[in-house]
């Protein structure tokens, strides 16, 4: 019986291999793994057309209608994470191609937005830089985080791991979404702000914790921007679109605000002429807040048992397109 062939996308820092016990899959399924990123579908498809599963890390690589076309033996795909927007799932159904996704970790990317406040607030990178280069010795001053005001844009998982850490620092913690009720929000030990407009006026520190959505998409706009304090920050770990780009270099420039720590962006990587990751009140990092020895270790484990699953014809942990 001839074995499955199944391809690994986007393993950036050749990890994959190591973070799960792929061996429980040998004599069934042939692994290959790609470590360059590819962004030309017709060469991506060349690759892995002959690939009846693909495994793919997060939003690396989007599997669009036209690349589903381009796979006719694709039957499998898994995804980390149960939740992929980057996935054509209505054109995954048509072509027969199963989507599994697994379990993720709220610990990482609320870990990773602290680091940008803490980053932010003490001018860690300048300073370090400058103290690497023999420059000025204590260069700044930093802002600090006690009886500060806290502000979550979201108060799910992560944002609910994000109120209890401010309250550690001692913050006021302030939330908000379309749906958030104040006793959840009380149960999450955060107050329920009296709207989104109200959160941006009233914190030092700005945090989103949103699902990107048709109703979330460009939820930050100039005008929310220009409410906010100019010596507040903004940390988005989530997911670009959320604040509209144009804005936000407008607000950074202009000082609207005191600076950005930003996660995300709109194309990743983002192209060479994108001014927001260069610009000097803007601490950026290249989407690490799902990239953690933990994450990966569920996310390529669990892969493994998404395939097992399929092998047995019982596929776990399916994804469908909305209804």
């Amino acid at each position: 019986m001839s074995m499955y062939r199944c391809a690994v996308l986007d393993d950036y820092q050749h990890v994959a291999l190591s973070s799960a016990d792929w061996t429980r899959l040998s004599g069934r399924v042939d692994i290959r793994v790609l470590n360059e990123r590819m962004t030309d579908e017709v060469a991506l498809a060349a690759r892995i057309g002959d690939c009846e599963m693909v495994v793919i890390m997060r939003e690396r690589t989007p599997f669009t209608r036209s690349l589903f076309a381009r796979l006719p033996n694709l039957k499998l795909l898994v995804t980390s994470g149960m939740r992929n927007a980057s996935i054509d799932l209505t054109a995954a159904r048509e072509h027969g191609v199963t989507v599994c996704g697994t379990a993720s970790r709220s610990e990482p990317p609320a870990e990773l937005a602290w680091a940008l406040i803490l980053g932010l607030a003490r001018h860690v990178t300048r300073e370090s830089a400058t103290l690497r280069l023999n420059g000025p010795w204590q260069s700044t001053i930093g802002d600090d985080l006690y009886g500060r005001t806290l502000g979550l844009l979201g108060l799910g998982n992560i944002g609910s791991r994000m109120a209890r850490v401010g309250a550690a620092f001692d913050m006021r913690v302030l939330a908000w979404s379309q749906n958030l009720t104040e006793e959840r929000a009380r149960n999450a030990g955060a107050q329920l702000a009296e709207s989104k407009e109200a959160l941006l006026e009233e914190s030092d520190f700005v945090s989103i914790h949103l699902v990107l959505s048709d109703r979330t998409r460009g939820l930050l706009r100039a005008d929310d921007l220009r409410r906010m304090k100019p010596t507040a920050y903004l940390i988005n770990t989530s997911r670009a679109p959320i604040v509209d780009h144009d804005a936000l270099v407008h607000a950074l420039r202009e000082r609207w605000i005191a600076g950005a720590g930003l996660d995300v962006f709109e194309k990743e990587p983002p192209p060479a002429d994108d001014p927001l990751p260069s610009m000097p009140n803007v601490l950026a990092t290249p989407h690490l807040g799902y990239v953690s020895k933990r994450s990966y270790g569920t996310y390529y484990g669990e892969a493994v048992e998404d395939i097992e699953a399929f092998l047995a014809g019982s596929p776990i942990r399916t994804l469908s397109p909305p209804r």
